[in-house]
């Protein structure tokens, strides 16, 4: 019975099991799936959910060619009030993704590199504007590299999965957006090029759209391109984008998630009617009153706000945060109308005037390059230093692998201070922001710096006031510095903001708008669009758009391009009365010179070891490296320091060895005996050379000492000229063990004795048969 009921109970659970097994795997088929998004080009994207990740609010892969990336959206409410969305995106590529081990001493995945950085907020622009306004639930977008197949780029792939993420995830989100990469070579616009196509590419361009055709993010680095090049990517790029976005909604309403309620909060009206009746009339002359600069009119607008708290604490108490965010809402909404109803912003300009400007150039004489450039309250300043071509960074193999890596004969370094804001703050780690400023200004200037510059350049920014526009301004300033420096560009380049202040229906429908041409720090803030574009007056080298809307038609893109154009070339006159051509001559540059080595001079510049060429880099203090087998580079901080190591140089290089003649029989001294021969001299202060055993006689010899031969004794040689790889001298006694003649001897006079083995040669040689002559011939030959 026992036994029976035993076994009853493993048949039922067996049972269970099957049955659990079955409805969960009729659940699995049900949420998940793929869909595949096709491009004009015959390119596909394929984004599939609910097979990894499935706990997280939202997973997809996303995969183009071999490339793959995993992007979960995860969110909780915040235990703490929040002003704005937390929303925080961490792309992470691991070196097993391309199939690599981590280069570092431990092995290990470290700190985020820049190329994963600068992913991240490409990320974060493009999705943060379609979240909900008032959204405040903390949210978390988590994008790891599955694979990569070294010509599908993952930013883009990773764009398109965060997306698709929030689409089947519950969290509220207004989306989807698409993305693409865009590219322009040979007059044939480029849809997703691969990382080949791409070097051969004068636009590299990421675009992410809306289901409208609005566009939501751009973010791109252009070789000088023509305006009418960039319009039509733009709108081919949107138009790509709709195909990843129709994919997305497929995949949401085949397999997403409903979607979590969410209501804006409202203010209480008995608030925002009372901060209203109190503010509106102080808030509305403070951004008429033009003689106000940033921080005059920002105490203005603190005290306002805070007598306003004050009066309203007793009729609403415990509600301070109501009526502050009463404050800001009205504010804006001040701030806003005065720009569409009169044209005029808060600092008396016209919509597209621009701020008055300085500039400076050759600030500290003693760097290579400086310069100083202002823009209103923004001020940038900006050097050069030239180093050596080895001082770049070594070449990241995970990053070749994704495409992130870059000429790094050119670095630009953004800093900003706290005190360029009036702020408090310590100095630390490069932050995101700075890191993200840095690359949009070093985009600027990279397509205009000379192919072949012979060393590595550093441009560093420093940020010393700002009220808006500061990476624009690294732009300017860092074009005069390079000027200052004397690098030969192809052209100065200059970059101005622009913002946007719309109003817009129920529908969300632009109704009315204001384009703002270089941008205020509190247009940014208060405003739709933060639009940096960089160039010459022939072209664009670099674009950024950062929209808070949902998204801008293309129409209003199109025109704030065609309105920097007309700033960028005032900027640039400016610019040119100030320095326009670049500087011929500095005492402060270095130098580069490459010298030309003899194969028979290796030995003696280098030194045993390398002892000698490091001697003359501590002596001098300048860097040598060998460019190739018979040429070396000579990099020197200064003339001073150039021409000592040049001096010494040439002395080490200087030929003062006479001239030998091929087949002629020298006298040779010998300086030191070996088991495998002895070290000769032809001349006085020549570098010792080796005389093998199998050279020195007919017979087969062991040991120089064999045949009596000691240090000091000279001996008869042949000169058969120089190894042609080595350099080193080619002698040899047995070729003339049986030829009587001419004897050169090259030393000084000498009262040292010849050996006994030369003297009883010399004898040999005298009573030599013709028999003995052919042999030595043959031997000559040999």
């Amino acid at each position: 019975m026992r036994e029976y009921l035993r076994k009853s109970s493993y048949y039922k659970s067996l049972l269970r099991n099957a049955t659990v097994n079955h409805l969960s795997s009729r659940a699995s088929s049900d949420t998940s799936g793929n869909v595949i998004a096709r491009f004009s080009n015959g390119r596909s994207l394929t984004l599939e959910t609910g097979r990894h990740a499935r706990m997280a609010d939202g997973s997809v892969v996303a995969t183009m060619g071999n490339t793959s990336v995993l992007v979960t959206a995860t969110s909780k409410p915040s235990s703490t009030p929040q002003s704005f969305l937390p929303l925080t995106v961490d792309y992470r590529q691991k070196y097993a993704a391309a199939g690599r081990i981590p280069t570092n001493y431990l092995k290990r995945e470290l700190a985020p590199s820049d190329h994963e950085i600068l992913t991240s907020r490409v990320i974060d622009r493009s999705v943060r504007p379609i979240f909900p306004v008032g959204f405040m639930d903390e949210t978390l977008l988590t994008c790891s590299l599955m694979a990569v197949d070294g010509f599908n780029s993952p930013d883009v792939i990773s764009i398109n999965a965060a997306s698709a993420a929030l689409a089947v995830s519950p969290i509220p989100w207004g989306g989807p957006v698409g993305a693409v990469r865009m590219g322009y070579s040979d007059d044939e616009l480029l849809v997703n090029p691969t990382r080949r196509e791409l070097q051969h590419s004068e636009l590299d361009l990421v675009v992410t759209a809306g289901p409208k055709k609005t566009v939501v993010m751009l973010e791109g680095g252009c070789n000088n391109i023509l305006l009418p090049k960039l319009q039509k990517a733009i709108k081919a790029g949107v138009k790509e984008c709709q195909v990843v976005v129709q994919a997305i909604q497929k995949l949401a309403e085949r397999y997403g998630k409903p979607k979590n309620s969410f209501q804006k909060p409202q203010l209480p009206l008995e608030i925002f009617e009372a901060v209203e009746s109190l503010i509106s009339e102080r808030i509305t002359e403070i951004f008429q009153d033009y003689s106000y600069d940033k921080q005059s009119r920002d105490a203005a607008i603190t005290a306002v706000r805070r007598d306003a708290s004050a009066t309203l604490a007793q009729q609403f108490p415990d509600r301070s945060a109501e009526v502050e965010s009463a404050f800001n809402e009205i504010t804006k909404k001040i701030f806003r109308q005065l720009v569409l109803e009169t044209g005029v912003r808060c600092d008396g300009r016209g919509c597209s005037d621009l701020r008055a400007m300085q500039c400076r150039s050759d600030v500290f004489p003693a760097l290579h390059g400086s310069s100083v450039f202002q823009r209103g309250q923004t001020q940038v300043q900006c050097t050069v230093a030239f180093d050596s071509l080895h001082a770049d960074s070594p070449l990241n193999p995970l990053l070749q692998a994704t495409g992130g890596t870059k000429d790094r004969n050119f670095l630009l370094h953004y800093s900003f201070p706290s005190f360029a804001t009036n702020e408090l703050g310590r100095g630390g780690a490069v932050t995101r922001r700075e890191i993200g400023h840095g690359a949009l200004a070093e985009k600027a200037l990279r397509p205009l710096l000379p192919t072949n510059h012979p060393m590595t350049i550093l441009l560093s920014a420093t940020v010393l006031e700002s009220n808006g526009s500061s990476s624009m301004g690294t732009v300017c300033g860092g074009s005069m510095a390079l000027y200052d420096a004397g690098v030969k560009l192809t052209a100065p380049a200059a970059g101005v903001a622009l913002g946007l202040i719309s109003s817009s229906d129920d529908s969300g429908n632009i109704t009315d708008y204001k384009i703002l041409t270089d941008l205020l720090g509190i247009e940014d803030y208060l405003g739709d669009m933060d639009f940096k574009i960089a160039g010459t007056r022939q072209g664009v080298t670099a674009l950024q758009a950062d929209i808070k809307l949902p998204g801008v038609p293309l129409s209003i893109i199109m025109e704030a391009l065609l309105n920097a154009t007309p700033a960028r070339n005032k900027i640039i006159q400016l610019m040119n009365d100030e320095i326009k051509q670049p500087r011929e001559s500095k005492d402060t540059w270095p130098e580069v010179m490459t010298l030309e080595v003899p194969p028979s001079r290796r030995a003696r510049l280098v030194g045993p070891g390398g002892t000698t060429l490091r001697k003359i880099q501590a002596q001098t203090g300048v860097e040598i490296w060998w460019e190739d087998a018979s040429h070396i580079c000579v990099f020197a901080p200064n003339r001073l320091a150039f021409e000592e190591a040049k001096e010494t140089l040439d002395a080490l290089l200087e030929d003062k060895e006479p001239t030998l003649e091929f087949g002629a029989i020298y006298t040779a001294r010998i300086s030191e005996l070996r088991p495998t021969g002895v070290m000769v001299q032809l001349y006085d202060d020549m570098t010792p050379v080796l005389l093998h055993n199998s050279q020195l006689d007919m017979k087969r010899v062991q040991h120089p000492s064999a045949l009596g031969l000691e240090v000091g004794h000279s001996i008869k040689v042949k000169y058969f000229g120089r190894d042609p790889s080595s350099g080193q001298m080619r002698l040899s006694r047995r070729a003339i063990q049986a030829v009587s003649a001419v004897t050169r001897d090259l030393h000084k006079a000498s009262s040292e004795p010849p050996s006994p083995a030369v003297a009883s040669q010399a004898t040999d040689a005298a009573a030599t048969s013709d028999e003995n002559f052919a042999a030595s011939k043959q031997s000559e030959s040999l």
